[in-house]
């Protein structure tokens, strides 16, 4: 869909999207709304930062509270290379600091005058631009807590506004139109000097390698709001009639009733960060630990008027299924990995220990020495007769950060990092699955994809925009030692090698192929974790606590027999 307006008024066509300089509609508004005073920001949290105190922690400890603190963005703007965390907790920040937020300010993009986001990645030496000139709104993510930990929240409520504007066109796809609550893939900002108009261009899916829509778009613009909200205090944006449409639309899309039988979401191969063919059709790990965060998040923002009490209803019971199929059935460790192996096949009705009709010869050989005897972790897939064994680390670390796992299911996870820090950090952090397609697999998997050769790219590359996640969850788990380790190695070459996208090699040794210098998350994966790790209050943000009154999960025993 384009928006054009000028002398001739409106045009719209169905292969993209654009939003004119001149043509705000009635969101233009809520820029300039007044904010909400102090009482009204304390309302919104069950305490404030005076009331929390931090302790390290040990080995399996856990974190409490996080999800009732206020993070406040302090009102404290700071020059480039000194962040408001830093002065105000008197931290002597790391010399790549200053030169890590000089890139990102470089990465600005503006519409009208005012910062809107921050492109993919501002590496002039590659030959071609490709879509890395544009805003995604995944990635935009880590650039955005940055922001909003420095104190910067205009920028992120711009974001969210511009974004909702554009979810609002219709959208079409050759001659196929999509659900109307699709959230863009991404969107990017065309300057006209003779005319002094600002176009946006947005794309759904249509333009991307591929052909796939994002499924992720939309639950990560609900996190992102509620992340805003916790950040300031400012309940406003999320209240308004706009924000509120906005997630019931991306809702309906996801909570439709139809054929499936799992509480799980079904989608495609290459609709989330993983968007090139690598296996992951289906049920994803990430898309459902997403969905799951979005959901919590939604029922944190949603009104209970009539049309959101609707929806609230819908959502806790999809989070209670939800939680109880991916606790039971994702979940593996040694003992659940044994079960497996004894399995019988071709069970029928009910009382079906196999429900899924896995044949054990199915489990790959690594794995049997991969899974330590403590630790485990959620697998990347379940569906009928199909379990994708890799470790995908962004479904792992939002499943902790959401609460979808449990504690203890947090615990494990953290051990299995811990022991196995070879293959899942290595010389980078972060490897983004685990382990790489190889041989005859690959060809058939991806397609003989040569930007997903072994070891490189989504295929078991390494992504430092995963240390932010990472240390996230250490936080939460009580382990900040694990990420202030890789934190370190981090700092030995990310500024040295220009902030690349991604490492390749078993190890993470080698910067990555095709990847682009500058990438702005790479950056800002680098700056939320080291600010988060110097105030630890900001995991508020994104962290939510667990739901004491969903079901949880069963011993294992039963868990599989019920």
């Amino acid at each position: 869909m384009e928006l054009a307006v000028g002398a001739g008024g409106m045009r719209r066509s169905a292969s993209h999207t654009s939003l004119s300089e001149s043509d705000d509609f009635d969101l233009s508004r809520l820029l300039n709304k007044p904010r909400i005073n102090v009482e009204r920001q304390r309302s919104f949290d069950d305490r404030s930062l005076s009331d929390v105190s931090y302790s390290g922690g040990g080995h399996g400890g856990t974190r409490g509270g996080f999800d009732g603190m206020y993070s406040p963005g302090g009102g404290l703007r700071s020059l480039v290379g000194t962040p408001a965390s830093s002065a105000l907790h008197s931290f002597e920040p790391h010399p790549i600091v200053g030169d890590a937020w000089e890139a990102l300010r470089r990465s600005l993009v503006f519409f009208r005058g005012q910062p809107l986001g921050t492109i993919a990645a501002f590496d002039h030496a590659s030959e071609e631009v490709l879509n890395y000139d544009q805003v995604f709104v995944r990635d935009f993510v880590p650039s955005a807590l940055a922001f909003l930990m420095n104190g910067e929240p205009e920028i992120v409520r711009h974001f969210l506004l511009k974004t909702l504007l554009l979810q609002g066109w219709e959208k079409k796809v050759d001659r196929f139109k999509l659900g109307e609550g699709a959230m863009p893939a991404s969107f990017k900002v065309l300057h006209d000097s003779k005319k002094g108009v600002d176009t946006l261009h947005a794309d759904f899916g249509e333009s991307a390698i591929g052909r796939v829509a994002p499924v992720d778009s939309g639950f990560w613009w609900i996190i992102l709001l509620r992340a805003y909200t916790k950040s300031t205090g400012d309940l406003t944006l999320a209240e308004t009639p706009e924000c509120q449409k906005g997630m019931r639309l991306i809702l309906s899309l996801c909570l439709s009733e139809g054929f499936d039988t799992f509480p799980t979401l079904l989608c495609a191969d290459g609709c989330c960060m993983i968007d090139r063919r690598m296996g992951v059709y289906g049920y994803p790990i990430e898309i459902q630990a997403l969905f799951f965060m979005a959901l919590r998040c939604a029922l944190q923002l949603l009104k209970h008027d009539n049309e959101g009490k609707e929806f609230v209803e819908r959502i806790a019971t999809r989070l209670h299924a939800l939680s109880y199929h991916m606790r039971s059935y994702y979940w593996l460790d040694f003992q659940q990995l044994n079960d497996i192996y004894r399995y019988k096949t071709e069970e029928y009705s009910h009382t079906a220990v196999n429900k899924f009709n896995v044949i054990p010869d199915s489990i790959p050989d690594w794995l049997f020495d991969f899974m330590p005897c403590q630790g485990g972790f959620f697998i990347g897939n379940v569906s009928p007769a199909r379990m994708d064994f890799r470790w995908f680390a962004l479904g792992n670390m939002i499943a902790i950060l959401s609460s979808l796992a449990t504690p203890e299911q947090s615990t494990a996870i953290m051990d299995l990092i811990e022991e196995r820090w070879e293959e899942l950090i290595g010389e980078m952090p972060l490897k983004i699955c685990y382990p790489a397609i190889e041989n005859h697999e690959w060809r058939i998997v991806t397609g003989c994809d040569p930007k997903n050769t072994r070891w490189s790219y989504h295929n078991g590359g390494s992504w430092p925009v995963l240390l932010w996640l990472l240390t996230a969850a250490c936080i939460k788990t009580g382990r900040p030692q694990i990420a202030r380790r890789a934190i370190d190695l981090a700092e030995r070459r990310l500024l040295k090698d220009g902030w690349p996208e991604y490492y390749d090699g078993k190890l993470g040794r080698y910067v990555g192929k095709q990847a682009r210098k500058f990438q702005t998350w790479s950056i800002t994966g680098y700056l939320v974790a080291k600010m988060m790790l110097e105030d630890p209050s900001h995991l508020g943000m994104i962290s939510l606590e667990e739901d004491k009154a969903m079901k949880p999960v069963l011993k294992r025993s039963a868990s599989w027999t019920n």
